[in-house]
């Protein structure tokens, strides 16, 4: 690969939606005119517990044939306990297919201090996605709060910014499972972009194209129909026609943010306590603080560029 690609470093729980996201990652680094060089994927428990992460994402870089390192990271939340997301994703996060594991292990560093070294490495140019709770990026900002002066970009999947949540009324599952790291993120980095659930809904695709998209002959389509297969069910059943990818529109952002067709830059405050509105993340929109915009919100995405990428990241050989 060149040297003048985007270093790319993922931090994640796979998560059906999460593998989706690294598909398309993988296929733009792999692909002679993809832009993108993944460095490395960060893991932390979020969808299912930390060794299912970790096992899935050494699956998926085995299935695809890349060489990422991958590095194990934080297995709960900074302070108070959090549930799962396992009757979406399936127990082990990918549907419960009884995969063979993968043959490579993954590294001895821990994720934080990966983060800070490869913000090293990659300082001024370094992509920093986020698609699973903030744990580990909080964990590293502790540790070394000048990391967000080395990160280029910081794409995150999170926050429901009008309060429509996906895990309990008023929040988003991200932010919900760990809102004290959430705040530290959020607090930290001058400017994220933001992927919400609420751009997700807007962003949905029909199952029938999805059906179509997975039957491409590749051993990715064939590897992704089955671990996803629990969780389309699911969404047919309980949100229609549309399945939502919420980490793919996160990637499809972070990849090609010349689709997003509306960002919003507003202050975003995350509530850490509260017996309702715990891990909602607050949006002030009419500014009337006098805080800082540190967020990008993303309302609106060329729909026809992110379904086409995730076709591509499927079907690729």
């Amino acid at each position: 690969m060149t040297t003048d690609r985007i270093p790319l470093l993922i931090d994640t729980d796979p998560g059906v939606d999460d593998a989706l996201a690294l598909l398309m990652a993988f296929e733009d680094m792999q692909s002679e005119s993809g832009r993108h060089q993944v460095v490395g994927l960060t893991i932390a428990a979020g969808n299912v517990g930390l060794d299912h992460t970790v096992a899935n994402a050494l699956k998926l870089c085995e299935v695809c044939g890349v060489d990422v390192p991958v590095f194990a990271g934080t297995d709960a939340p900074l302070v108070f306990p959090a549930r799962d997301a396992a009757y979406v994703h399936g127990r082990d996060g990918f549907g419960d297919t009884g995969y063979a594991p993968a043959a490579r292990a993954a590294e001895a560093e821990h994720a934080a201090l990966a983060i800070l070294r490869l913000s090293h490495e990659h300082a001024g140019r370094l992509l920093l996605v986020a698609l699973g709770p903030l744990t580990n990026l909080a964990l590293a900002l502790k540790l070394d709060p000048t990391l967000p002066q080395r990160v280029a970009r910081c794409v995150v999947m999170g926050a429901a910014v009008t309060a429509h949540g996906n895990i309990t009324p008023a929040a988003e599952f991200n932010i919900a499972f760990d809102p004290e790291a959430a705040h530290i993120v959020f607090s930290a980095f001058p400017m994220a972009e933001l992927a919400d659930w609420e751009a997700v809904l807007a962003h949905g695709f029909r199952h029938d194209d999805a059906e179509r998209w997975l039957a491409a002959p590749s051993p990715r389509a064939r590897f992704y129909a089955g671990i996803s297969a629990h969780t389309r069910a699911w969404a047919r059943a309980g949100r229609g026609e549309r399945w939502h990818a919420a980490d793919a529109l996160a990637m499809a952002l972070a990849l090609q943010p010349e689709g997003a067709r509306e960002l919003l830059e507003r202050p975003l405050a995350v509530e850490t306590a509260g017996q309702h509105a715990r891990g909602a993340t607050i949006v002030d929109w009419n500014r009337q603080t006098g805080a800082a915009d540190n967020v990008a919100i993303l309302m609106r995405y060329d729909q026809g560029r992110f379904e086409a990428m995730i076709e591509r990241a499927l079907a690729a050989s």
